[in-house]
């Protein structure tokens, strides 16, 4: 639930926000023409893109690229407060505010993740710190300002540790990464997403992903996903010493009795029997 809210708008744009949400509660977008820096002043996210999930603490910060996210808020203390700022990085407005720097910017760089962590350096956190007057002050904020502050974000982070991930996010946002079912499934197999997340995940319609994953995989989501489970569980019972109900929750079986049925229905035995039998017993 979200409890607060303030905003500063750039022309007609959303560019910089703080948001004080209750847990838990999950947060889902698709970021088509933008990109944005999300810092967590308070509270722990889990945070899913097209390809694998990040997890977030307190006084992290990370930056989402082009595509589409969830970010999950969980529990974490009694209290259950998240105090979340987020500055939008739209292409737009990086056009216009980068036109003459933007080639020396934008080039091929190694960094294809979604999901891009930040090095917290203290300047980085003092930035975070000052926009708190701004937000305590709002009379005093117009589009000069926003611009400079925007600015300063975008200059603090090439001059710390985080050049090849602003690098990448410019080159991203103007050459944007597509991504394949195949990717998003595969990424995912063990993230307990449902098919509707990884549809979101491919920016595709339930019906259109469940088509098109048909076609590729000859099998629907839900029936290839726990193969690929039951697969990796044979695996663990053959090669660790974890026991039958740890490999379920590894393998993202909650009910260790749906797992055992799971596996006597694919491979003729119990996990327990399985186990002895490669023991030769």
């Amino acid at each position: 639930m979200v409890l607060h809210h303030q905003k500063f708008e750039f022309g007609h744009k959303c560019l910089i926000e703080k948001v004080v949400i209750q847990a838990p509660f999950r947060y889902s977008v698709n970021f088509h023409d933008e990109a944005c820096f999300i810092y967590f002043l308070e509270g722990t996210a889990r945070t899913s893109s097209p390809i694998g999930q990040v997890p977030v603490a307190s006084g992290e910060a990370v930056i989402l690229k082009c595509g589409s996210y969830f970010a999950d808020l969980l529990k974490y203390s009694e209290a259950n407060r998240y105090e979340i700022l987020v500055v939008h990085l739209y292409k737009d407005i990086l056009r216009m505010i980068y036109k003459h720097e933007m080639p020396a910017l934008v080039k091929e760089v190694e960094n294809k993740s979604y999901i891009s962590y930040v090095a917290t350096h203290d300047v980085v956190k003092k930035f975070v710190e000052s926009l708190s007057f701004y937000f305590d002050n709002p009379e005093l904020v117009n589009d000069e300002l926003l611009e400079l502050k925007f600015r300063e974000l975008i200059l603090l982070l090439l001059r710390t540790q985080n050049t090849s991930s602003i690098v990448s996010l410019f080159t991203d946002l103007f050459a944007p990464r597509n991504v394949s079912i195949k990717e998003v499934v595969n990424n995912h197999i063990f993230s307990e997403l449902s098919v509707e997340d990884l549809a979101n995940l491919a920016n595709l319609s339930v019906s259109t992903f469940t088509r098109s994953f048909q076609t590729l995989f000859n099998d629907t989501p839900a029936n290839y996903i726990k193969r690929k489970r039951l697969e990796r569980a044979k695996d663990l019972l053959a090669m660790s010493d974890l026991s039958v109900s740890e490999i379920a929750l590894q393998t993202c079986f909650t009910d260790v009795a749906h797992f055992s049925r799971s596996f006597k229905t694919a491979y003729h035995c119990s996990p327990s029997a399985y186990r002895l039998s490669l023991k030769g017993i």
